[in-house]
């Protein structure tokens, strides 16, 4: 039996390399691409995929997030992360969201397929780079009862940040979200609280350097 797997990513021309690498495969099927979390998140519901294999910068809506709500609803969903960044914060924050595995995309394709395999074996699978920077993260928490490793956002305050920093207003966001007017400012000044940022040109460079959204 084939599986289904669906490619997210906002360049195209990344889409169509794995695309046309995994079709060497007949144990994986290319059930869909997606340019964005928010387009992502329409197909797995039409496309009932067994795999997402997720970029996390993103416009709209970012990899993580999308994440979060995908295995949120279909919890038997497995997403590999595939990015180019090795932060902490963001591997923290997609395996928190739910991802089963997470790779760079520096990687060779053979790594990826081992990674496919073992998930289809409902095993988790990390490179071996994230890998190093989850279990020192584990080590941290074992040793340092208060460590965190999140920013204390909610999902919801998430998505706000990223359309803020994508430049939208808030009505635009509103309408986006189906939100009040007042609940989006109720938002932004949540976020700017936690954060400590009270301006718009330091939630932006916050957002992109959280993985949030992609540099212009």
């Amino acid at each position: 039996m084939s599986f289904k797997i669906l490619l997210v990513d906002d360049h195209e021309i990344m889409r169509e390399g794995l695309a046309a690498l995994l079709r060497k495969h007949p144990e994986y099927e290319i059930a869909g691409q997606a340019a964005n979390g928010r387009i992502a998140m329409e197909m797995v519901d039409k496309l009932s995929p067994d795999l997402v294999i997720m970029d996390i910068e993103m416009p709209n809506l970012n990899g993580i997030d999308a994440t979060r709500r995908m295995v949120a609803k279909c919890p038997e969903l497995k997403v590999m992360a595939l990015s180019t960044h090795s932060r902490r914060s963001m591997i923290v924050e997609m395996l928190q969201a739910g991802a089963a595995g997470y790779m760079l995309k520096e990687s060779a394709f053979s790594e990826l397929t081992d990674g496919l395999d073992a998930m289809r074996e409902g095993r988790t699978y990390l490179c071996s780079k994230v890998a190093k920077v989850v279990f020192s993260d584990y080590v941290k928490m074992l040793t340092d009862p208060d460590w965190s490793g999140g920013d204390g956002l909610t999902s919801r305050e998430r998505e706000v940040l990223q359309l803020v920093s994508e430049g939208n207003t808030t009505k635009e966001i509103a309408k986006t979200l189906n939100l009040s007017v007042k609940t989006v400012d109720s938002h932004r000044e949540h976020i700017m609280d936690k954060l400590g940022i009270h301006n718009i040109a330091g939630l932006t460079k916050y957002a992109v350097r959280e993985g949030l959204t992609a540099p212009e």
